[in-house]
C-alpha cells in the first residue's frame, strides 16, 4: 500500500481522487485497515459494510453503476473517514504496449496543435503507473501515482492514442472515460507474460533465471553507469569545441571561415563523418528581418541521430539525449535580433550513423514567418571517441513489467484493454502470435473478468533511409497481428497508411486512435459500422490465378490509384513476383506471367510498403497479409 493513510484507513493510489469507475458492473473498492474493526462505505445513497480481515485487508463490492458523476465516497472505519472525491463512473481501458503507445500528445503537435490547443474534457482521465519491474514476485499493490483529467494544462502529457480514443467516443455518447496508462517504450511482448504462462517458451528460461538474482542486476546497472558517467567525461574533455581557450564554438562570436561545409539534412552515409563516434559542431547563420527580432518563436530542427545541444546566439534553447524524439525548441523572447543570427549544433555520436534526418521540418518560426535552415552548414568535428557502451533495459526482460504494472491493477474493474506494441519483436518474429495470445489471455485470466475486449495496433509502415529488408522482420509481425484476430472480442486498428519511413514513431496518433475507437463503437456501444479495412479471409486457385476473399469489405473494395500495388504471387519454388490484381467484387484475382501454377500470394510484404492502395470505400486501409500456401 501507499501513503493514502488517514490513521486508521489505508488505500490504494487507485482508490483516490479524480477516478473513474467501470459502469454496469461488479467494481472493487478495497485497502487495509485495523483488523476485527466493522468498516462502512456510503457511494450514490447506498450502504455497504464489512469486517477487516485478520490480515488487515478489507474489499466491498458495488455493482450496477450508472455512468455520471462527480460523487464522492465516504469509507469509515474505528472512528475515521476517508472522504474520495470526484469520482465519476464511465469506461476504464488499459493502455498497455511500447513506445508508439506511451507518445504523448505533445508529440503529435506539427499535425494537431491547432486541435487540441486548449483541449479541456475533465471527464477524460489517466492514472499512470511508475515504472516498475520485479522479477521474483508480483507486486501486490501500485505504488504510486494520481488520476489527471484532460484540461489545457495536462492535455499535452496525455498518451496521444489514449486520447484521441477517448476524444471520438467522448464527443459522441458523454460517458467518462478513465485510462490504467502502464506502456513503456523498447517493452517486447514477454515482458508483459506471467512466469506461468512464459514457461512455455524456451527461449527466455535462462534469461528469467539471471534476473531473479539482484546482484546481477545491480552489478550490471552499476557497471553501465559507471561506464556511461565515464565516455561522457572522456567525451567532454576530448572536445575542442567545449574546450577552446580563446571562445567554445556555440558562442555567436567564435570565427568558423575554416569549417568545412556540408548540406543538410541527410545523414553521413558515404562521407567522411559516417566513421565519427564522439562529437561534430555544426554552425549556420541565417539573416531575419526587423520585425521578428526580439520575438518568442520555435525552432524546428527535424531529428537528429543520436542526441545534441542546440544553441541561438550563444544561448543554448533545447538538448535531446537520444534519437527518436523530434527537435522542437522554444526561443525565449530577447533572444532573436534583426539581421545575423547563429545556430550551433553539438551533437553527439554516440553508436549510430549520424545525420539530419531527411523528409523533416527544418526551420525557425516567430508567428506566421518561417525561415528554412536546410541547405549548406558549416562544420567540424570536435571530438572522436570509442562508440557508448550498451545499456541494458531491465524493464525489457521477461516478465517484469507484468509483475511490477499489470498483477497490481488485478482488482480495478475495466472495460478492456488497448494495446500498441510489436517493433520491439521484429528480431524474432517467428513466436510474436503466440506471444501476443499469452499476454491476452494472461489479462484476461488474471482480471477474471472474461473475454473482455481487447483491441490492438498492428505495426505501421516503416524502414529508415528507405532500405528494404530481403526478409521483413515487420511485415511478419504483422502477419502474427493479423491472425490473432482469431483470438474472441478482439478487433486491430490496420496503420499501414499512416507511418513514417523516418520515424518509427509516427504523428498521426488521431487515425490510430480513432480506428481502434471504431471497434470500441461496434462492440462496447453497440453500433453498426465498418470498424477496419479489409482482412484477408481465403484463397482458392483459378487456374493461373489466385482469388482473394476478404471480411470487412464494407460497401466495396476499391484501389486508391489507377491500379492495385504491391500485390506478388508465387508457385511451387516460392519465389516471389509482382503481381496483376484486379477487383472482382467482393474478391480480388491476382496472376502473373511469371508463375503458371499460383500457390501463394502476398500483399504490402515489406517494412516500409508505401505503396500498399488496398482499401474499402469507407476510407479504411486492408491488412497486409500472406496466405497458407
Amino acid at each position: 500500500m501507499n501513503k493514502n493513510l488517514v490513521k486508521n484507513i489505508c488505500l490504494s493510489p487507485l482508490i483516490n481522487d479524480g477516478m473513474v469507475l467501470q459502469r454496469e458492473a461488479k467494481v472493487s473498492i478495497w485497502g487495509k485497515a485495523k483488523p476485527g474493526e466493522d468498516l462502512s462505505l456510503s457511494f450514490l445513497g447506498k450502504e455497504y459494510s464489512t469486517l477487516v480481515e485478520d490480515d488487515g485487508s478489507w474489499e466491498i463490492i458495488l455493482e450496477d453503476l450508472q455512468p455520471g458523476g462527480p460523487f464522492v465516497i465516504n469509507i469509515c472505519c474505528g472512528g475515521e473517514e476517508k472522504l474520495i472525491r470526484d469520482v465519476y463512473v464511465g469506461d476504464v481501458w488499459v493502455l498497455g504496449g511500447q513506445s508508439n503507445m506511451e507518445l504523448p500528445v505533445e508529440r503529435t503537435l506539427d499535425l494537431f496543435e491547432d486541435e487540441v490547443r486548449g483541449g479541456s474534457y475533465p471527464e477524460i482521465r489517466q492514472f499512470t503507473l511508475p515504472m516498475v519491474y520485479d522479477f521474483n514476485k508480483p507486486s501486490d499493490e501500485v505504488s504510486d501515482g494520481n488520476w489527471i483529467s484532460v484540461t489545457p494544462d495536462t492535455v499535452n502529457s496525455f498518451s496521444a492514442v489514449g486520447y484521441f480514443f477517448a476524444k471520438k467516443i467522448y464527443e459522441k455518447y458523454n460517458i467518462p472515460i478513465g485510462f490504467l496508462f502502464t506502456a513503456i517504450g523498447g517493452t517486447p511482448a514477454e515482458a508483459w507474460i506471467s512466469e506461468e504462462t512464459l514457461s512455455g517458451f524456451d527461449r527466455f528460461q535462462e534469461e528469467i533465471k539471471r534476473c531473479k538474482q539482484e546482484s546481477y542486476i545491480m552489478d550490471i546497472i552499476n557497471k553501465e553507469n559507471k561506464d556511461n558517467n565515464q565516455w561522457f567525461l572522456e567525451l567532454n574533455q576530448a572536445d575542442e569545441g567545449l574546450q577552446d581557450e580563446a571562445l567554445p564554438w556555440f558562442c555567436e562570436e567564435y570565427d568558423d571561415n575554416d569549417w568545412r561545409l556540408i548540406k543538410l539534412p541527410k545523414g553521413f552515409h558515404n562521407t567522411e563523418l559516417e566513421p565519427i563516434r564522439g562529437v561534430v559542431w555544426l554552425r549556420k547563420e541565417i539573416c531575419l528581418p526587423e520585425h521578428m527580432a526580439g520575438l518568442e518563436g520555435k525552432l524546428y530542427l527535424g531529428t537528429i541521430v543520436d542526441a545534441d545541444e542546440t544553441y541561438i546566439n550563444g544561448v543554448k534553447v533545447g538538448e535531446t539525449g537520444y534519437l527518436y524524439p523530434p527537435r522542437r525548441y522554444p526561443i525565449p523572447q530577447g533572444l532573436l535580433r534583426a539581421g545575423k543570427n547563429v545556430i550551433t549544433v553539438r551533437m553527439i555520436l554516440t553508436h549510430n550513423i549520424g545525420g539530419f534526418v531527411e523528409d523533416m521540418p527544418y526551420f525557425l518560426q516567430v508567428g506566421e514567418d518561417r525561415i528554412d535552415i536546410s541547405g549548406e552548414w558549416k562544420y567540424k568535428v570536435g571530438a572522436i571517441t570509442r562508440p557508448q557502451g550498451p545499456t541494458t533495459f531491465f524493464q525489457y526482460k521477461p516478465t517484469g513489467v507484468y509483475n511490477g504494472m499489470i498483477y497490481p491493477l488485478r482488482n480495478y474493474t475495466i472495460r478492456g484493454a488497448l494495446w500498441y506494441q510489436g517493433e520491439s519483436n521484429a528480431g524474432h518474429p517467428q513466436d510474436y502470435r503466440e506471444l501476443f495470445e499469452a499476454v491476452i489471455s494472461d489479462w484476461r485470466k488474471l482480471w477474471g473478468q472474461g473475454d473482455f475486449p481487447f483491441y490492438y495496433v498492428q505495426l505501421a509502415n516503416y524502414c529508415p533511409w528507405r532500405m528494404e529488408a530481403e526478409d521483413s522482420g515487420w511485415a511478419k509481425i504483422r502477419e502474427a497481428q493479423r491472425q490473432v484476430m482469431e483470438t474472441a472480442n478482439t478487433g486491430m486498428a490496420v496503420i499501414i497508411d499512416v507511418g513514417m519511413y523516418n520515424d518509427l514513431h509516427p504523428w498521426d496518433k488521431k487515425s490510430v486512435g480513432e480506428r481502434l475507437a471504431l471497434w470500441a463503437l461496434n462492440e462496447v456501444h453497440g453500433e453498426d459500422n465498418v470498424c477496419s479495412g479489409p482482412i484477408y479471409k481465403s484463397m482458392v486457385v483459378e487456374d493461373k490465378s489466385i482469388r482473394l476473399y476478404f471480411d470487412y469489405v464494407g460497401s466495396g473494395l476499391i484501389a486508391k490509384g489507377d491500379r492495385l500495388e504491391t500485390f506478388e504471387i508465387c508457385g511451387e519454388d516460392g519465389i516471389f513476383y509482382p503481381g496483376h490484381g484486379e477487383i472482382d467484387g467482393d474478391s480480388i484475382l491476382v496472376s502473373s506471367k511469371n508463375v503458371n501454377n499460383p500457390k501463394q500470394v502476398r500483399y504490402a510484404w515489406a517494412d516500409n510498403p508505401e505503396k500498399a492502395n488496398l482499401y474499402n470505400k469507407e476510407g479504411l486501409p486492408a491488412s497486409p497479409f500472406i496466405t497458407q500456401s
